[in-house]
């Protein structure tokens, strides 16, 4: 088993698909071989995150650092930014709309869309990679 400083968590749902998603994926595979950082960040595609009106959505762990609305022109910034250097590109970090806060230390469950939820069945959704057994 392999083990990595960081990992990009892309949506793969629907709506976030119809979007580009898969081109952001690619292109963060893509960005992230060319800087020599293959071996340290692996980026998964999960199922829905549940706000679909931000997507195409990304989250960076360890850090959780939600990206919303993301382009493919997007990717380049945050891997050079934020997976290089260590510093969260902000103008992408999501806001709250019911706070108008934007943090880019918030977890998911601090976020208001989600503060109330009580995930069961799909409390992994948008965590894990939905085709991986193991996870």
């Amino acid at each position: 088993m392999e083990i990595y400083r960081a990992h990009v968590l892309c949506c793969g749902g629907t709506g976030c698909t119809s979007s580009g998603s898969a081109q952001i994926i690619e292109r963060f595979e893509q960005q992230i071989k060319e800087k020599g950082l293959d071996k340290e960040v692996k980026v998964i595609r999960t199922g829905c995150f549940g706000l679909c009106e931000a997507g195409p959505v990304v989250i960076v762990y360890p850090e959780g650092t939600f990206y919303s609305r993301v382009k493919v022109e997007d990717v380049d910034e945050i891997v050079s930014e934020h997976l290089l250097k260590g510093r969260p590109v902000q103008h992408l970090v999501y806001t709250d709309h019911a706070t108008q806060e934007q943090d880019a230390n918030k977890s998911l469950d601090e976020i208001s869309f989600y503060k109330h939820q009580h995930r069961i069945a799909l409390r992994n959704c948008g965590v894990i990679d939905p085709e991986n057994i193991d996870e």
